[in-house]
């Protein structure tokens, strides 16, 4: 309660300020109504948070409490009574987050007056529904931006699952023909290739409600359906077999590549073909087969597939060593695509590949500049091309203590943290972010997000802190970025085992941000996220005794059994870095295997890694590390010294951790 004390008195202002409600003897005194709402509201009990309403009246988090109460009766609400809770907590988060809920409402029910009188009061302006349905609001009106059908298809894109606002608005502006029946055939592809039924046929009824019945066949047995017909006869039937070609090439893309090659290409124009190749490639290449770039070449034209299939096309030619292709397809993106840090680095590599000219060497060399940083890990790659080091930006000047005061006085960054703190974090996370981000157009500026990146880092919130303090866009505040919390336990214990301390710190920073009672989704635990049946083995093969799983979350256990763990998997992979992180995110089998094939560049190796939450891990672990190290030795640093090379095993080399967990 020590820190929660330290906030508390801004904390009162806070509620006063925002919720216009008065002062109470004891802020801390509903704590426990508060847990036991958020419980209720996530059980759905409406009757138990209209009880427990009135005790929460008063403190400083009362708005979560009111937003409750009132978001698990919205549909039975009236808009009197959201008009009034939006006005008793104006300016807030969850002011804010109601008209979110309350504007997706109005507009499932197609109350467009009400929904446009709502909508420019809207200040995250974050919900692609919502947009899409302000889109199409405007369509109606006759007042509809030139861009409004693109910006509709590309939300709709955008989101995985099914939803009613981008497809309505989609299926709207096609009657109006402002989106192409191509438009509407490609929601249906990406719903295939991402196992969504509900997306693929949402879309199919939108240009094709004759077809539901063949669809369902095709979702259900894509091998069947293709074997089962000879031709197919016309646009819609076309379409259908690209969806089983797209639904085969999930699980077996060699298999759809043979009834694409020997069946079905004939009757698929040139775009669906082109589509159907981008999907069996990258199916293939996340299997990591040899045969992905194969089924690449068979594109006759890049501008028919999207920046994630090209994405794969890139990553297959590198894995092959096809550094032209890589430079044609990265140039076929779409602009904010050829911006991404990740195909810069790697157009600008393509085009020193070989022998390259003086204007390629000049235009490599602009793309590396502009990228080049401490950032992340193309940016410090890029950085190493350009012959630098990493080393330890220069820090900026020292926050006023008026920059200071101002993040303590502010309603949203103490309730964010209040609520953090007392075991609210996922509200308290949000309510952070919309203060820090979405509050203002353009979020807060680099002083202001510096001073509650302070803010966060004085109360030892280090996740919030660090988040903050990376939205920067012209200081870089390294201590912030990459605090050193528990410096003494963690250099200690790393060293004592022969593990670098910037490469534990840079795995602890990318798996819990520093909280200690961090928990996953699948049950791993603690500052170094490890699994109770991995921590029970490491216990075991390093004579810990008398390990109980509750003791996972305690600090120096988790250290000693986290580091423990790191080092047999490190060992495991010869000192490789790269695969050991993807050993301690994924499982020691799946980069077992990843390994195999060609020997490569293990930055190309990285970017290939096939899940995506992996190769991310990847990346950022390297990147941290290599900043990390750079902080504790003052020394510069280079990446790719710890990146290196990765191929097959050496059958001659023993096998160390067989049981590797």
């Amino acid at each position: 309660m020590q820190l929660l004390r330290v906030i508390l008195t801004p904390l009162v202002a806070a509620a006063v300020l925002a919720a216009g409600a008065p002062l109470v003897q004891a802020q801390n005194r509903g704590d426990d109504t508060l847990l036991e709402m958020q419980q209720a509201f996530r059980k759905g009990d409406r009757k138990k948070l209209e009880l427990l309403l009135p005790a929460a009246r008063g403190h400083a988090l009362e708005p979560w409490a009111a937003y409750w109460e009132l978001k698990a009766r919205l549909n039975e609400a009236t808009s009197q009574e959201v008009q009034a809770f939006m006005q008793r907590y104006a300016g807030s988060y969850q002011e804010d987050r109601l008209r979110n809920d309350w504007l997706l409402l109005l507009g499932q029910r197609r109350e467009w007056g009400q929904f446009a009188d709502l909508h420019p009061h809207y200040r995250m302006s974050d919900d692609r529904e919502v947009r899409c349905y302000a889109l199409l609001i405007d369509q109606i009106k006759g007042t509809a931006p030139a861009s409004a059908a693109d910006d509709v298809r590309s939300n709709w894109y955008a989101l995985r699952d099914a939803d009613d606002g981008c497809t309505h608005a989609a299926g709207e502006l096609y009657s109006y023909k402002k989106l192409s029946a191509l438009d509407i055939w490609r929601k249906a592809r990406l719903g295939a290739e991402a196992n969504r039924s509900r997306v693929v046929r949402a879309a199919v009824e939108i240009v094709a409600p004759e077809a539901l019945t063949q669809l369902k066949e095709v979702l259900d047995s894509p091998s069947k359906y293709l074997l089962a017909r000879n031709m197919a006869g016309s646009r819609v039937r076309q379409e259908l077999v690209l969806l089983a070609l797209i639904k085969l090439a999930s699980g077996d893309p060699d298999s759809a590549a043979h009834q694409l090659d020997s069946k079905w290409s004939e009757y698929l124009s040139a775009e669906e073909r082109n589509w159907a190749w981008g999907v069996i490639g990258k199916s293939a290449a996340q299997k990591l087969s040899g045969s992905a770039h194969g089924y690449f070449s068979n594109v006759t034209r890049n501008s028919h597939l999207n920046d994630d299939l090209l994405g794969w096309k890139v990553r297959a030619a590198l894995r092959a060593g096809q550094w032209k292709a890589v430079r044609n397809v990265v140039d076929a993106m779409g602009a904010e695509a050829r911006q991404d840090s990740t195909w810069v680095y790697w157009k600008a590599r393509a085009m020193l590949a070989a022998k390259p000219s003086e204007a390629d060497r000049a235009e490599a060399r602009q793309l590396l500049e502009g990228i080049a940083g401490t950032r992340g890990f193309y940016e410090q790659l890029a950085l190493e091309e350009l012959g630098q080091r990493i080393t330890v930006p220069p820090a900026p000047a020292p926050l006023t203590a008026e920059e200071k005061a101002a993040a303590r006085a502010n309603p949203g960054l103490n309730r964010g943290l209040y609520a953090i703190l007392q075991g609210l974090r996922s509200e308290g996370v949000r309510e952070w972010n919309y203060t820090t981000n979405l509050h203002t157009p353009g979020g807060m500026a680099d002083r202001e997000l510096l001073a509650a990146a302070d803010f966060a880092c004085q109360r030892e919130v280090w996740d919030r802190c660090i988040n903050t303090s990376e939205r920067t866009k012209t200081v870089t505040d390294m201590a912030q970025r990459f605090p050193m919390p528990f410096r003494a336990a963690v250099v200690e214990r790393a060293q004592g085992i022969g593990l670098d301390p910037a490469y534990v710190y840079g795995l602890i920073r990318q798996e819990s941000r520093f909280i200690m009672d961090a928990r996953s989704h699948v049950g791993a635990s603690g500052l170094m996220q490890v699994m109770p049946a991995t921590a029970r083995w490491t216990a075991r093969k390093i004579g810990l005794t008398g390990f109980t799983a509750d003791q996972i979350t305690d600090r120096d256990t988790n250290i000693t059994i986290g580091t423990a763990y790191l080092k047999l998997a490190l060992d495991d992979f010869a000192g490789s870095m790269p695969m050991a992180a993807a050993a301690y995110n994924a499982g020691p089998g799946r980069p077992r295997s990843w390994r195999n094939g060609p020997v490569l560049d293990a930055a190309i190796w990285a970017e290939n890694v096939p899940f995506a939450e992996t190769r991310d891990y990847v990346k950022k672990v390297l990147a941290n590390t290599t900043n990390y190290a750079a902080m504790l030795t003052g020394q510069p640093q280079s990446l790719k010294a710890r990146l290196g090379t990765i191929g097959p095993r050496d059958a001659a080399a023993p096998e160390v951790n067989t049981d590797l967990p």
